[in-house]
C-alpha cells in the first residue's frame, strides 16, 4: 500500500512539473509584443538553403518569396533530393541555383541540407538560412534573421506557424492551435525570461561559423531539435525572433495528416528520451540556466500526450484515494489538471481566439482521444524513418 501511494504521488508531482512550465511560458508570453527594427549595421550575406523532396506543386511560390528579399551577394540554392517529378526545372526556372541528389538508400531532410552544405563550403555566406519548399517566408524575414545571427552569433529560429486550409474540420483547427502554443507562446515566454527556444526545422538562421562543418546527414525525424540542442551544448543557444515569419498549411488529406502528425509526435517523444537526461545533466554540472530552461522546455511533452497522461493519473489517484490510500497524489494531480486547463484557457485568450470558438474549444478532450493511437505506435511500431508528407 505505501509502495503505491509513493508511485501515485512521484506520478502526480511529476505531472506538475512540464505543466508549470507551461503555464510559466504562456503567462509570459501574454502580453503584447512590439515589431523591432533590425540591429543595426550591414546586413551579412546570405545562402538561403531550401531542400526540396517532390514539390514541384508549391516550390515556385517559396522562390519567389524568399527571392524579393535577396541582395547582391546572396544565394538561393535549391537541393532536389531524390525527386520524381520536376522540382529541379521549376526551381532552376524560378532564378534558384539548383543541384539534384540521387540516393534512395539514404532519405531524408537531414541528408539533403548536408548535400547543400557541402556545394556551399566551395563559396561559403556569412550565415545561412534553411526554408523548407512549401513555406511562405514574409517579407523581412532573411533581414531580421541575418542581422540577428550575425551580431549575436548564435542559431536564430523565426516564427514559424502551420495554418489549417480553408473549409478545415474542427481536429486540423485544434492542431493549429496546439501549433500557435507550441511554436509562438512557449518560445516567447522562453525568450522573456532570457532562455533559448528549441530549432523549429524551417525559418532558421545560422552564422556560417557555427553550421559550415557540421555533420547533418542522418535522417532524425526531429533533426532540427537535436541540431539546436547540439548547438546549445557547445555554448550556441537558439535565439527567437518573433518579427521574422514563416508559415505553412497542414495537409488535406486524412492520410497525410496522419502520416506528418505521426512523424512530429514520434520525433519529439524520441528527442525527450534521448536528449532531455543529457540536457538537464549538463545544465546541473555546468550550473547553466540556459542549458536548464532548454532542458525543461524540451521534457515539455505534446499538448495532447500531457492532457492524457495528466488524465490517467488523476483517475488512477481518485480511484486510490477512494479505496483509503493516502489522498495527497490526488490533490497533486488534480492541481496538475486544474493548472493544464488554466493554461490552455490563457493559450486561447491570448492566441486561439482567431481559429478556435469557445465552444470548439470543449472539442479538445475528443481531439486528445483521437491521438492516442500516435502515442501507442510510439511503443509498438515507431516510425524511425522519415516519410515525406503528402500535400493532397
Amino acid at each position: 500500500m505505501i509502495a503505491l501511494e509513493i508511485l501515485f504521488g512521484a506520478l502526480a508531482g511529476l505531472a506538475l512539473v512540464p505543466v508549470c512550465v507551461l503555464l510559466l511560458q504562456v503567462t509570459l508570453a501574454l502580453p503584447a509584443a512590439r515589431r523591432q527594427a533590425p540591429p543595426d549595421g550591414p546586413r551579412p550575406r546570405v545562402a538561403v538553403l531550401i531542400p526540396a523532396h517532390n514539390e514541384a506543386d508549391a516550390i515556385a511560390f517559396t522562390l519567389q518569396g524568399i527571392r524579393a528579399q535577396l541582395i547582391a551577394g546572396d544565394r538561393m540554392l535549391v537541393v532536389a533530393d531524390n525527386c520524381s517529378d520536376d522540382t529541379a526545372r521549376i526551381a532552376a526556372e524560378a532564378g534558384a541555383e539548383t543541384i539534384e541528389r540521387s540516393d534512395p538508400a539514404l532519405r531524408g531532410k537531414g541528408y539533403a541540407l548536408e548535400f547543400g552544405l557541402r556545394h556551399l563550403r566551395q563559396a561559403p555566406p556569412e550565415v545561412l538560412l534553411i526554408i523548407d519548399a512549401d513555406c511562405r517566408l514574409y517579407p523581412g524575414g532573411i533581414e531580421q534573421l541575418a542581422q540577428r545571427a550575425g551580431n549575436s552569433g548564435c542559431p536564430v529560429q523565426a516564427l514559424d506557424l502551420m495554418q489549417a486550409p480553408p473549409g478545415a474540420g474542427i481536429k486540423t483547427r485544434i492542431a493549429e492551435f496546439a501549433w500557435l502554443v507550441k511554436n509562438w507562446a512557449r518560445p516567447l515566454g522562453s525568450q522573456r525570461l532570457g532562455l533559448p527556444c528549441q530549432l523549429m526545422g524551417t525559418g532558421m538562421a545560422f552564422p556560417w561559423a557555427l553550421i559550415g562543418n557540421a555533420n547533418l546527414a542522418n535522417a532524425e525525424l526531429a533533426e532540427d531539435m537535436k541540431l539546436g540542442i547540439d548547438l546549445a551544448l557547445a555554448g550556441h543557444p537558439p535565439q527567437f525572433c518573433l518579427d521574422a515569419l514563416v508559415t505553412s498549411r497542414f495537409p488535406e488529406t486524412a492520410r497525410a495528416t496522419a502520416t506528418q502528425r505521426t512523424r512530429w509526435e514520434h520525433g519529439h517523444l524520441g528527442m525527450i528520451a534521448q536528449e532531455a537526461p543529457r540536457l538537464l545533466g549538463q545544465a546541473l554540472a555546468r550550473r547553466d540556466l540556459r542549458l536548464l530552461g532548454l532542458a525543461l522546455d524540451l521534457a515539455v511533452p505534446p499538448l495532447a500526450l500531457l492532457a492524457t497522461l495528466i488524465a490517467l493519473v488523476f483517475a488512477a489517484s481518485a480511484a486510490a484515494a477512494a479505496a483509503g490510500l493516502s489522498a495527497l497524489p490526488f490533490r497533486l494531480a488534480a492541481t496538475a489538471l486544474g493548472l493544464l486547463t488554466l493554461t490552455i484557457l490563457l493559450a486561447w485568450l491570448g492566441w486561439g481566439r482567431r481559429v478556435l470558438s469557445l465552444g470548439a474549444l470543449l472539442s479538445i478532450p475528443f481531439y486528445v482521444m483521437s491521438k492516442a493511437p500516435i502515442y501507442l505506435k510510439f511503443w509498438t511500431q515507431r516510425q524511425k524513418e522519415w516519410v515525406r508528407t503528402g500535400r493532397d
